[in-house]
């Protein structure tokens, strides 16, 4: 048999955070983006746990603190991003990391 490089299973719904920092803070006027297959802007948001009225945007400028996630039709739920308003956050790149990498830490305020 034989297994194909991107099978159908594989495939997720990411959010995407502009400007690439985790955790992102809400004075850095952050952008969300979702991403995955299906049709453009049948995306579904939700914040705090709790379907969010943004029905529709693939992304949006976020205005409220709190831990975002969206949903896209056939890649299902992404990942969890929160947004803080703390006046003092240390933060690493909004990116994959693995053991062995040399990363960046940014102490805000």
């Amino acid at each position: 048999g034989w297994c194909p490089l991107s099978p159908t299973g594989a495939q997720t719904t990411q959010l995407l955070v502009q400007p690439p920092w985790r955790p992102a803070v809400l004075w850095d006027r952050v952008t969300l983006t979702c991403q995955g297959s299906g049709t453009a802007g049948a995306t579904t948001w939700y914040k705090d746990g709790q379907r969010w009225g943004k029905e529709g945007s693939d992304h949006f400028t976020v205005t409220e603190s709190g831990t975002y996630k969206c949903e896209r039709p056939g890649t299902g739920l992404s990942p969890d991003v929160r947004v803080l308003e703390d006046p003092l956050v240390l933060q690493v790149p909004a990116r994959a990391l693995l053991e062995g990498d040399t990363v960046t830490l940014r102490c805000r305020r």
